[in-house]
């Protein structure tokens, strides 16, 4: 079978050279499509289911939220094992799966238990998942902050709570909406809120109870619709707005009526504007300031997506009020940028190493290029199988590429190959077309199988690795998977390009 390839190769030799546009042309736009990032993405297959529970404390999160919520989801299919953290106001449950299980699947599956786990809550409590990302996700984080001599419209200077409002209504929901960010995280300043603070005293004249104030607040915030009226062809929409918009709405709502007078919520309470109660807080350079994390998609391209983010961040600048700044601190595109550019130097300096041995070696300028033409050649499949197999382009995949190793089948067929030509050639240093097309074959023929073996031999050195499981498997299986698409790109061009480019260019004198 192999002799039948190579006189395939030698035989349809402009064929076989062709192909080498059809590698190119799907390399480079492969390349285009490979996922980069700095280091392989080891996070297992998990998914957080996170209930929010105010006033309560880590006991009783644990014995009233965590427990049940674990107890549920006993009996899943594919489930490894389940880690959760009780905090006060907090509870969050980790779903991890075995490796392997598609994580949209694992999603679907505890989607269908929530529904047995809220019914063994207590009322009013609602478990959410997390978002669709891992523990390498974040990958932008920016502060937004205020110049010194900034000032609102009313001549105030901007506070933590302005500067939350501004990150959660203006920055967050245009950030959100750029490809490959599943969710925007906001830390620090305060939550805005109004305040109703009854006076227990007042409470007690008028008569009047905490829970009364409580569904007089409810019963009157709300808007309605009643239909609509036809007036002359026109549809009139009928509606009773009663939304509370503002502090005097909220202190003109009626709780009751008391000889017919009626008893407002200002007459029994003070309102103001306040903040929720936080347990962090965020500073940069001694400032308090508030922070904003992108969460990137799992799968995502890392450096495409924290790149659309830094220019999206960049246009939503020009909408924020004047002396508001919204800086980046941490962009994972550096990161990956160095982290690229020190693989890239060591394989194009040990490209260069390479193709400056085989020409001091090889001794003949055609045959060394037609086998340093494989060292780029093998790279561009090897990025085509990266994309098909899911594999991104880090430290890892990339680092543990060896050219030496790639051109060694390539090595030794060409130096047969000229060998053989230079003793065969007649008096006037020239063989016809059939004499070298049958000289290649038989030269090709004669040290194809101990090159392939030895690339075979190499390659098998790496299967082993494919057997490691968990973070190790997760951190060296990129690795292998590289150096074996790699090998066996080369083992591909050895036996069909290689030969069928020596019949081609190695023609003349040989030496």
């Amino acid at each position: 079978m192999i002799d039948s390839i190579l006189r395939l190769a030698i035989e349809r030799r402009l064929l076989i050279l062709c192909f080498i546009f059809v590698i190119v042309g799907v390399g480079v736009w492969s390349y285009q499509k490979l996922p980069i990032d700095a280091v392989p993405d080891i996070t297992n297959v998990q998914v957080q289911i996170n209930t929010a529970a105010p006033g309560y404390s880590p006991q009783e999160s644990e014995q009233r939220i965590t427990y049940p919520v674990e107890t549920a989801l006993a009996g899943l299919p594919n489930l490894a094992y389940t880690r959760s953290l009780s905090r006060y106001g907090l509870s969050q449950v980790t779903v991890v799966f075995e490796e392997g299980t598609d994580i949209y699947f694992a999603r679907n599956l505890i989607n269908a238990r929530l529904g047995a786990i809220k019914s063994v809550l207590p009322p009013g409590l609602e478990p959410e998942m997390g978002p669709i990302s891992t523990g390498l996700g974040e990958i932008f984080m920016y502060t937004v902050q205020a110049k010194a001599d900034a000032r609102m419209a009313n001549g105030e200077p901007y506070t933590a709570t302005d500067l939350r409002e501004i990150q959660d209504w203006i920055i967050k929901p245009q950030l959100a909406q750029v490809k490959g960010v599943i969710e925007v995280n906001s830390i620090g300043g305060y939550n805005k809120q109004y305040h109703v603070m009854p006076d227990p005293a007042k409470l007690l004249i008028y008569k009047v109870s905490v829970e009364d104030v409580m569904q007089a607040l409810q019963a009157n915030n709300d808007n309605r619709g009643a239909g609509y009226i036809e007036r002359n062809g026109q549809q009139l929409l009928v509606r009773s707005p009663g939304q509370l918009g503002t502090i005097e709405d909220i202190g003109n709502v009626i709780i009751a009526e008391h000889d017919s007078v009626p008893i407002r919520m200002k007459d029994v309470a003070d309102i103001s504007i306040g903040k929720e109660l936080r347990t962090g807080a965020a500073t940069r350079d001694g400032v308090e300031t508030v922070l904003g994390t992108a969460m990137m998609l799992i799968g995502a391209n890392s450096r495409t997506v924290a790149q659309d983010v830094a220019a999206k961040l960049e246009d939503i600048q020009a909408s924020l009020p004047d002396g508001v700044i919204a800086e980046a601190v941490y962009d994972r595109t550096a990161l990956v940028d160095k982290a690229i550019a020190t693989v890239s130097k060591n394989l194009l300096e040990g490209a260069l190493l390479v193709i400056v041995v085989l020409f001091l070696l090889l001794g003949n300028f055609r045959a060394a290029l037609i086998t340093a033409a494989v060292i780029p050649l093998s790279m561009l499949m090897t990025i085509t199988g990266m994309v098909k197999t899911g594999v991104s382009a880090n430290l890892m995949s990339l680092g543990a590429l060896d050219f030496g190793l790639i051109v060694d089948g390539a090595v030794i067929i060409v130096e047969n190959c000229v060998r053989r030509l230079a003793e065969n050639q007649h008096g006037n240093g020239k063989q016809d077309l059939r004499e070298r097309l049958n000289t290649v074959f038989d030269a090709t023929s004669e040290v194809i199988r101990p090159s392939l073996f030895g690339v075979a031999i190499i390659t098998i050195v790496y299967i082993p690795i494919f057997s490691l499981t968990g973070v190790e498997g997760k951190m060296f299986h990129p690795m292998a998977a590289t150096v074996v698409m790699a090998l066996l790109s080369a083992m591909v061009l050895s036996l069909t390009v290689v030969p069928a480019a020596v019949a081609v260019f190695m023609n003349g004198k040989i030496s």
